[in-house]
């Protein structure tokens, strides 16, 4: 995904992909994705937002930009979070939507 690829460019860390659609109706993906400081979490929330304006998507929503500890962009189908390690490690998507298949590999190829 457009994404995906986005957040590694501007080397994200822990970059994971779900496949929700099996467990869950409202998204079909979440792409979650780590920075080290507020400053990269803001940084990867903008290369994304670049990254699929230059194909002609844009966010329905975003939340957390200015605060930049945990960034959501909603774009329907697929949400994209980019969290601080602390917000990440506090919220434990990756553990909650753990029935979700990781379809990382898949995404980034």
């Amino acid at each position: 995904s457009s994404a995906a690829a986005a957040l590694q460019d501007r080397k994200g860390v822990e970059l994971k992909v779900l496949y929700l659609e099996p467990v869950s109706d409202f998204a079909d993906y979440f792409v979650l994705c780590s920075g080290t400081n507020q400053r990269q979490v803001q940084a990867l929330a903008e290369g994304v937002d670049e990254a699929l304006r230059a194909k002609g998507l844009r966010p329905r929503h975003v939340e957390g930009l200015s605060s930049a500890r945990w960034v959501l962009l909603d774009y329907g189908d697929f949400l994209v979070h980019v969290f601080d390690e602390e917000q990440r490690s506090f919220y434990a998507l990756d553990r909650l939507w753990g029935d979700a298949e990781n379809v990382t590999q898949a995404m980034l190829q």
